[in-house]
């Protein structure tokens, strides 16, 4: 891809951001309405933008979901005890180190990641970007909640997960893959259109959640230096480290780049939701998913141009 039709995508996803800022500031919609589209997007439309994915004239390749599945449990075995080991480097308080590894580690794919590798990459590339994806929906609620909570979880995982609307989006779009089955526009053409909602509708969401940020205490919400370097690392180190290490490993170019991808993507909004359930302080977690979702702004687009040399 040309990179200025990158940076023209990225610029059109950040007006739509800009454009639910907007909305909720000026209370043409609310946090409920913003509550309900995110509903709306996780349970319909991104399952129906998943299984849409593999309707298209082109079909996705079967071949590559053994290769894709690999990946995706390659970079989480090894990414989540590196997000434990590199906040004790940076000798971080013993009460926070877990905040800082769940920012390094889990990235808001569903309402971020999804919509931009469709933007930059093809409807079809969903498909890979959710196989890729699988190892951080199967760990985020049990490594993730052990990370913030700063100790062992108890609650075992949650197999509810497996039969989450976007994991049974994953489900028929492999079924619908190997099988090599193509739906008749009847049936391919209402999912598709439900599918294309995800990308605007997620945007308006991202860009409440922005307007919705605490701003009681702007100088609070700042940050301290190591928020800014924990955005480096999770923005940019880490996204182009998989990069560098599949490509060493002769992993499809546009496997590893789908993965760059959706690793640079800004801290996770779970990250928030397991700090108020745990009782705990969500200020840093707040500073983290703030500021690495500004800053995305500007480095997608650098990884994307990256990728398209």
């Amino acid at each position: 891809m040309e990179i200025n039709v990158i940076i023209t995508t990225m610029c059109s996803l950040f007006v739509i951001v800009i454009a639910g800022y907007v909305a909720f500031k000026q209370k043409i919609i609310n946090g409920e309405f913003s509550r309900q589209l995110s509903q709306f997007v996780i349970n319909v439309t991104c399952p129906c933008m998943i299984v849409a994915s593999a309707m298209g004239e082109r079909m996705p390749d079967r071949n590559m979901i053994p290769v894709l599945l690999g990946v995706s449990a390659l970079t989480y075995v090894t990414l989540i005890p590196l997000a434990y080991i590199l906040p004790r480097l940076f000798r971080v308080k013993t009460g926070i180190r877990g905040l800082y590894s769940f920012m390094m580690c889990y990235g808001n794919v569903i309402f971020i990641g999804l919509p931009v590798v469709a933007s930059i990459f093809g409807p079809e590339a969903v498909f890979y970007a959710c196989i890729l994806n699988v190892c951080n929906t199967l760990t985020v609620f049990v490594i993730g909640m052990m990370f913030v909570s700063g100790e062992s979880f108890k609650g075992g995982f949650n197999y509810r997960l497996l039969v989450s609307p976007p994991m049974v989006g994953v489900y028929l779009s492999i079924i619908l893959v190997c099988l090599g089955w193509h739906a008749p526009k009847a049936i391919a053409t209402p999912v598709t259109l439900l599918g294309n909602m995800t990308v605007p509708a997620s945007l308006v969401v991202i860009g409440t959640s922005l307007a919705n940020m605490p701003t009681r205490n702007t100088r609070k919400m700042l940050g301290s230096p190591l928020v800014f370097i924990t955005c480096g690392i999770k923005l940019i180190l880490i996204p182009i480290f998989y990069y560098s290490v599949l490509t060493v490993l002769g992993i499809d170019n546009k496997v590893a780049a789908i993965n760059m991808i959706l690793l640079s993507m800004p801290v996770a909004n779970f990250g928030t939701m397991f700090c108020l359930k745990l009782g705990k302080d969500d200020t840093l977690m707040s500073q983290g998913t703030f500021w690495s979702t500004v800053l995305s702004i500007i480095s997608i687009p650098l990884l994307a141009m990256l990728i398209s040399n």
